[in-house]
C-alpha cells in the first residue's frame, strides 16, 4: 500500500501545506515513509499540528473528534457540556465515517436532534472533507463469549431467576398525571425530557433530580408521571410519592407514637422517592435532619431521588446548608410560564379530555389574557365548560367574555405586564432590567428593585407571590418588605415620592395607550 498523509495544521500559512502536499508526493513516488522526528522541526512555523500517517483504508478521527469536542465545550454552557457532551465518546473511525457512543437511547436522540449537525460542520471545517458521524448507544457492559464446551454446561444446568415481585402502587399519586397527557413546550421541554429520562432508567443518569418553578407550571404532573411511569413499567421497584407538608406530618406522628423505627423503614426502603413542595420544610430543623438521613441512606444505595421546590435552592431560607447541598448535587431543572402557543395547546388538548367543543376564538381570548400559569389556565376553561353544561347554552365569544371578565381583572391594569413596569423605572434609574431582576445589592439596584415592586403590587392585581417570581424568583416576603420599606421612605422624603408618583403616572398612562 502506498502511504498518504492526512495533515491537520492550525494556524500555520498555506504555503506549509503546499510544501507538504510536495514533498508527500515525492514520497509516493519514492513508495517512502515518514516518521514523527523527520518532521519534528515543523513547530518553528508557530502553529500546532497534528500528523497522522496511515495506510490506506485504515482510519483515525480521534484527534479530530477531540478537536470538535474541544470547541464545543468553550461554546456550550457548563451545564450541557455536564449534561450531555461529556456523555459522548469516541467508539472507532471508518472510511469518511466517524461513530460515536452514548450510554443510552434517550441521549442518543438528544445528541442527534441537538448537536449532530454541528459535530458534522466542525469535523468539515477541521478536516476539510465530509465526515458522516454516526452516533450509537454502547452496551453498558461487555462479556466475553464463553467457550464452547462451557456453553454446552450451562445448556444442560440452566440457572432459573427467581422472578422479581410486584410491588404496591402508591396510593398517593394521581393516574391522571402521566407523560402522554403533559403539554410541552419551550418552557418546559428540558424538564419533560430528563424526567422521562429518570423514569426510563431510575437512579442511572439524573440522581437526585430536582424540578423548580412557580404555581402551577406543572412541577406535580411530571414527578407523579415519573411515579406512575416506574409503576407501570418497573413494578418491582417501590416508589414512594409525598409532599414535603405529609413527610413532616408523618414524622411529628411516628414521634408521638413511638414509632419512628416504622417510620424510617418506610422511606428508606423505597427504590424511588418522590418529594413534593420541598420549600415546606423551612423553618423545620428536626425534619430536615430526618430529610437529611433518608437522602443519605437512599443515595448511597443508587436510589432515585426527585423533588420539586417553587424557586431555585439558594433561595429557600431557614434550610440546613448540607441539605441544600445534596438538593443541588445532582441535575437542576426549572419549568417558567407557558408562552402564547404552549398555552393555546393546553387548552386544545383540555378539551380533547372532557370531550367538550369550544370554539378556537375563546381558547385564543384566554391564552391572550393568561398568561401566569397552567392552573390559571384550566380554572377559566373549566368555568366554561360548567356554565355550557349546566344551562344548555353553547360558548361563544361574547358569553366568555362576559363570564371571565372578573378573573382577567379587566379594568384593574392587570393588562399591564410586570415586565413593562421593570423596564419604566429601569429607564427613569438608568438600571437594566437584567440587574433588577438579578441579584445585585447595591443600592443604585436595590432601590429602583424595591419601587417597581411597590409600583407593580399598587397598580396591579398581581399577587406577591407572582410578583416574586418574577423578579428573578425572590420569596413573597421579600416583596412585602420591599413595599413596606418604601411606603415608609415616601413619607419621609418628598422628592423621591414625586418620582414615585410620577413612574405610577407614567404606568398607567402606558397602560391606556
Amino acid at each position: 500500500m502506498v502511504p498518504f498523509f492526512r495533515i491537520y495544521v492550525k494556524g500555520c500559512p498555506i504555503i506549509f501545506q503546499v510544501f507538504i502536499s510536495f514533498c508527500n508526493n515525492i514520497l509516493n513516488r519514492r513508495n517512502c515513509k515518514i516518521t514523527t522526528n523527520s518532521i519534528s522541526d515543523l513547530s518553528s512555523f508557530g502553529g500546532y499540528y497534528n500528523i497522522t500517517v496511515m495506510q490506506q483504508k485504515k482510519w483515525n478521527y480521534n484527534p479530530f473528534w477531540e478537536e470538535v469536542l474541544s470547541q464545543m465545550q468553550s461554546s456550550l454552557s457548563e451545564q450541557e457540556c455536564i449534561t450531555w457532551l461529556n456523555r459522548i465518546t469516541y467508539a472507532k473511525s471508518e472510511e469518511q465515517r466517524l461513530v460515536l457512543a452514548v450510554p443510552s437511547l434517550f441521549i442518543r436522540d438528544y445528541v442527534v436532534t441537538q448537536y449532530k449537525e454541528t459535530i458534522e460542520s466542525t469535523l468539515r471545517e477541521i478536516t476539510g472533507e465530509e465526515v458522516a458521524v454516526d452516533i450509537v448507544v454502547k452496551a453498558s457492559t461487555t462479556t466475553k463469549t464463553p467457550e464452547p464446551e462451557i456453553v454446552a454446561k450451562e445448556v444442560q444446568k440452566p440457572t432459573q431467576l427467581p422472578k422479581a415481585q410486584k410491588k404496591p402502587r402508591d396510593l398517593n399519586i394521581n393516574e391522571r398525571y402521566q407523560f402522554d397527557n403533559f403539554v410541552v413546550g419551550d418552557n418546559s421541554s428540558f424538564a419533560y425530557n430528563v424526567s422521562m429520562a429518570i423514569a426510563k432508567n431510575p437512579g442511572v443518569s439524573y440522581n437526585p433530580c430536582l424540578i423548580y418553578g412557580g404555581v402551577g407550571l406543572g412541577k406535580t404532573h411530571l414527578i407523579q408521571s415519573i411515579g406512575n411511569f416506574i409503576q407501570n413499567n418497573t413494578p418491582e421497584l417501590q416508589v414512594v410519592y409525598v409532599t414535603a407538608e405529609m413527610f413532616t406530618n408523618e414524622f411529628i406522628q411516628a414521634i408521638g407514637e413511638e414509632k419512628t423505627p416504622q417510620f424510617r423503614n418506610k422511606y428508606r426502603k423505597a427504590d424511588v422517592l418522590l418529594i413534593d413542595d420541598i420549600h415546606f420544610l423551612q423553618k423545620k430543623a428536626s425534619t430536615q435532619e430526618e430529610m437529611f438521613h433518608v437522602f443519605n441512606n437512599l443515595f448511597e444505595a443508587n436510589k432515585q431521588l426527585v423533588f420539586t421546590c417553587d424557586r431555585p435552592i439558594n433561595e429557600l431560607r431557614d434550610i440546613a446548608d448540607r441539605l441544600k447541598n445534596r438538593f443541588t448535587r445532582g441535575i437542576n431543572v426549572d419549568l417558567q410560564p407557558p408562552a402564547f402557543e404552549t398555552r393555546l395547546a393546553i387548552l386544545k388538548r383540555k378539551c380533547e379530555e372532557n370531550t367538550c367543543t369550544i370554539p378556537f376564538e375563546v381558547l385564543e381570548y384566554i391564552s391572550r389574557n393568561v398568561n401566569t400559569n397552567v392552573r390559571d389556565l384550566e380554572a377559566n376553561l373549566t368555568k366554561l365548560i360548567a356554565y355550557g353544561e349546566l344551562l344548555n347554552r353553547e360558548i361563544t365569544l361574547e358569553i366568555a367574555q362576559e363570564q371571565l371578565k372578573n378573573n382577567f381583572s379587566m379594568g384593574k391594569n392587570q393588562s399591564l405586564s410586570i415586565d413593562a413596569i421593570i423596564r419604566l423605572v429601569g429607564d427613569y434609574f438608568s438600571v437594566s432590567p437584567y440587574d433588577i431582576k438579578g441579584k445585585k445589592r447595591t443600592k443604585s439596584v436595590v432601590l429602583p428593585r424595591q419601587i417597581a415592586m411597590y409600583i407593580t403590587r399598587s397598580i396591579t392585581e398581581f399577587s406577591t407571590t407572582e410578583i416574586g417570581y418574577e423578579f428573578g424568583g425572590r420569596d413573597h416576603t421579600t416583596v412585602m418588605h420591599s413595599v413596606q420599606r418604601v411606603e415608609g421612605m415616601i413619607q419621609s422624603d418628598a422628592g423621591l415620592s414625586n418620582s414615585v408618583q410620577h413612574l405610577m403616572q407614567l404606568a398607567k398612562n402606558s397602560k391606556k395607550g
